[in-house]
């Protein structure tokens, strides 16, 4: 199904493709009539966006898939800790089945929290709370932990759930795909709504003007299989014959051209529907006792039942210094303007 979808949004399409995407266009005015609708609630104030008693910065994109944002929201937290901030992280908890909010623990399985969050706090075992309501889960962390900022996971589009500054990530290989709103193209909303965010990071390839070219970066291979007093350790890993590759990513391609990028020649490489619940079975039948190569995203849902010659790639994203700069300028800026609000009350 992925794939047919991509093929739909993201590809040069045949003909055929073409004409669905045509006929899905009244779909799409819906679409629109209902999101615009939803905003325009907000803008005349008949619905209220909250506002956090910390700065609150939204990672997120207009397009539906993976595009990069949780290598930015592991990015920014230590970019924030080394400027001497507490950050908290709050995302929705995709694909996981539970209601209200929940905290996530380090160790906590994928399958609790879902695959973004365990990694997440996995990398960095910084303070996150998940929850379909972002403003519930917000309340519960500045509860539950001293933090003195707020990441949200995504939301770009939970409006209810005021914001100091956006982020908005773009793959740069897809980026706006057909230009087409759901369910014809990949956007969430309008190509107008870049021009109201505060950044645009674009991951990989070249960027345009206004926007910062984020680049991630490999670091080491490690095993998924956590070791055990003398264990499987990175600097042991070596790529064998026959090792296969596998992805459940929003772009499992762009996994598949790093381990090109890096020389390392799979005998077969096998694409997951993104967040898809991996199983030993799954990987048993590509892999047939051979080397696994994965993301650090799927590591985090086989580490229960993974095999010793199973490893994951971590990546690091890197971004200009001077977007950094901007970044915490703007955040102090907005920090102390509510500062000055709050002594002025």
């Amino acid at each position: 199904m992925q794939g047919f979808v991509n093929r739909l949004w993201y590809a040069k399409a045949s003909v055929g493709y073409r004409l669905l995407a045509l006929a899905l266009l009244p779909l799409c005015g819906l679409f629109y009539l209902v999101t615009a609708t939803r905003r325009l609630l907000f803008r005349v104030g008949i619905k209220s966006a909250t506002q956090m008693p910390v700065p609150v910065i939204v990672v997120g994109n207009i397009t539906v898939g993976g595009s990069g944002k949780t290598p930015t929201v592991i990015y920014l937290i230590e970019l924030l800790r080394r400027h001497g901030y507490r950050p908290g992280v709050v995302s929705r908890g995709y694909g996981v089945d539970f209601s209200g909010v929940k905290s996530v623990l380090p160790g906590m399985p994928a399958r609790e929290v879902g695959d973004e969050p365990a990694m997440i706090v996995a990398r960095t075992q910084v303070p996150m709370v998940i929850g379909a309501k972002r403003v519930e889960a917000c309340h519960a962390l500045l509860q539950a932990h001293d933090v003195d900022i707020i990441i949200s996971d995504d939301g770009l589009q939970h409006y209810a759930l005021a914001r100091d500054i956006e982020l908005l990530i773009l793959d740069g290989e897809r980026r706006f795909g057909n230009g087409y709103l759901l369910p014809a193209g990949p956007l969430r909303e309008g190509r107008w709504r870049q021009q109201a965010v505060d950044f645009t990071l674009v991951n990989g390839d070249e960027c345009q003007e206004g926007e910062w070219l984020m680049q991630l970066h490999a670091a080491q291979w490690q095993p998924v299989k956590p070791p055990q007093g003398d264990g499987l350790s990175a600097a042991v890993f070596s790529v064998e014959p026959q090792a296969v590759a596998i992805a459940g990513i929003g772009n499992p391609q762009r996994f598949f051209n790093t381990l090109n990028q890096l020389g390392i020649t799979t005998q077969k490489q096998h694409a997951f529907d993104d967040h898809h619940p991996l199983t030993l079975a799954d990987i048993d039948a590509i892999a047939c006792g051979a080397q696994v190569l994965m993301t650090e995203k799927d590591a985090v849902k086989c580490r229960e039942f993974a095999k010793q010659n199973w490893w994951y790639l971590p990546v690091d994203a890197k971004i200009a210094s001077q977007f950094e700069q901007q970044l915490i300028a703007q955040l102090q800026q907005r920090k102390s303007v509510q500062q000055g609000n709050s002594n002025g009350v």
